[in-house]
């Protein structure tokens, strides 16, 4: 069902409201300046302001940012320094190779001139073991008879028994 109300009561009810709106403020201030005022007692006797707090925090917050980006800094150096010793390191490492290959390249040369020599001595020797051999194949060419003649024909200053030696020259080599 539906009430109806008449307007008249309708009427009332906010005349009644707006005759004593000056009692409605007054009462809507008391509530407030009393939740202000508990709220102002809590924060004075606990020593909790909010404010304050927050400006700790910050500076506390910065004095962390300031301290962690000293140390950042200090740390960048070090590696900064140990990245420099390092590459020092490696350019007196790289300078000692060269050294190496350089003495690498003059002990490689030195043994291909050494192999050279070497072989130009091995030819000569076999050429002189060539000449010897023919010349021992043109004595040994000649007649046993004429040979053994000739040592019989042969003078013997010498006692019996005493081995003659004939004077030989030795071929100097070349250096």
């Amino acid at each position: 069902m539906i009430d109806v109300t008449p307007d008249g009561a309708r009427k009332n009810r906010i005349a009644r409201l707006g005759s004593q709106p000056i009692v409605l403020a007054a009462v809507a201030l008391a509530v407030l300046l009393a939740g202000g005022g508990t709220v102002a007692l809590w924060r004075a006797g606990t020593g909790n302001y909010p404010e304050s707090d927050h400006a700790i925090a910050a500076r506390q917050t910065q004095a962390r940012t300031v301290e962690i980006t000293e140390q950042l800094a200090d740390k960048t150096k070090a590696m900064g320094e140990t990245q420099q010793e390092q590459v020092d390191q490696l350019q007196a490492l790289q300078d000692q190779m060269q050294g190496v290959k350089r003495l690498l390249a003059a002990q490689q040369s030195d043994a291909k001139r050494l192999s050279d020599e070497v072989s130009t001595l091995t030819g000569a020797i076999d050429n002189l073991r060539q000449s010897f051999a023919s010349a021992q194949s043109s004595d040994t060419s000649a007649p046993a008879a004429a040979r053994h003649a000739r040592n019989q024909t042969a003078p013997r200053t010498k006692a019996a028994g005493t081995v003659r030696h004939s004077p030989r020259q030795r071929a100097k080599s070349p250096s």
